[in-house]
């Protein structure tokens, strides 16, 4: 498995204080390289991404695609050599992760176009209805509440765990938090926002938690419409964010269901879809319609 970390000598340059002037020093950065997804030996898709839970990555994507619903519906998964590097015996590069699929599951088209980045040239209503249309979830059905004090701890939890964020200072990082007791239960870091979301989503395909029913995603940047589409897929009731939401993101979460939270830092958050699930105790009043302080 490639390293999630590599050292790079840097020249710092400090303007003012007691440091001022240049030295040089190693530092630590995180590492990107590319994965490629294959299904049966045919490639299905490639992402830039941190090395590190590439089967719960590739899992993930499954799920937010509508290709699977179980983690036993993936049979294998095999890292193999890379483009270009002869074929048998060449060398693994562990950037080439082939799954094969369990009997009875159908395999994407390879025409397919996914849907899942904010660039695919896919928007507006016809996203939104694909969307609803693959999700085997409904979480507009999930009764889950929770305080708005308990979501506010949230992102302190999320960052005291990203072990790789406090060396480089540049990776994404998603969690998933057990609404009623609070319990932290899986945190993933990546360069990519969205590969931390699969891989926390893979992670519970695998230990047969889907749908993630009565749980917070919590992720350390903005919530595009990508990260709403993949909790709804994976059946997440409420989505927080320390960032802003896009446009899209807010629709899609208010047609499907979906508790869509921003800004969640500090003593205040703004909850833009499904507000009946955020509780607001007395020491903590609304302020305004859709803002919580």
């Amino acid at each position: 498995m490639g390293r999630i970390t590599v050292r790079r000598p840097v020249t710092r340059i400090t303007v003012q204080g007691e440091d001022l002037g240049e030295r040089r020093r190693p530092d630590a950065l995180a590492v990107e390289e590319p994965l490629e997804i294959r299904i049966g030996g045919t490639a299905l898709a490639v992402t830039m991404r941190t090395p590190g839970h590439d089967v719960e990555l590739a899992t993930g994507f499954l799920v937010s695609e509508g290709v699977i619903v179980r983690g036993d519906q993936v049979a294998a998964a095999i890292h193999c050599g890379g483009p270009g590097t002869g074929g048998p015996g060449a060398e693994n590069t562990y950037n080439v992760l082939d799954l094969t699929l369990s009997a009875g599951v159908a395999a994407p088209a390879r025409d397919r176009n996914f849907y899942t980045t904010s660039s695919c040239g896919v928007c507006g209503k016809a996203s939104i209805e694909a969307v609803e249309t693959v999700s085997a979830f409904d979480v507009a059905t999930d009764r889950v509440a929770i305080d708005a004090a308990s979501v506010l701890r949230f992102p302190d939890e999320l960052r005291a765990q990203q072990s790789v964020f406090d060396k480089t200072g540049g990776l994404h990082a998603a969690a998933l938090f057990d609404a009623e007791t609070r319990e932290l239960l899986v945190i993933r870091e990546d360069v990519g926002r969205h590969n931390a979301v699969d891989k926390v989503v893979g992670w519970a395909t695998q230990e047969g938690k889907l749908p993630l029913a009565g749980t917070v995603l919590q992720v350390s940047g903005r919530a595009s419409f990508e990260l709403v589409q993949k909790a709804i897929m994976a059946g997440i009731p409420i989505l927080s964010a320390v960032s802003a939401p896009s446009s899209l993101a807010v629709e899609l979460a208010d047609a499907s269901g979906l508790t869509l939270l921003g800004f969640v830092r500090g003593q205040s958050l703004n909850v833009y879809t499904h507000a009946e699930r955020i509780r607001v105790a007395a020491a903590h009043p609304v302020l305004a319609e859709g803002t919580i302080s």
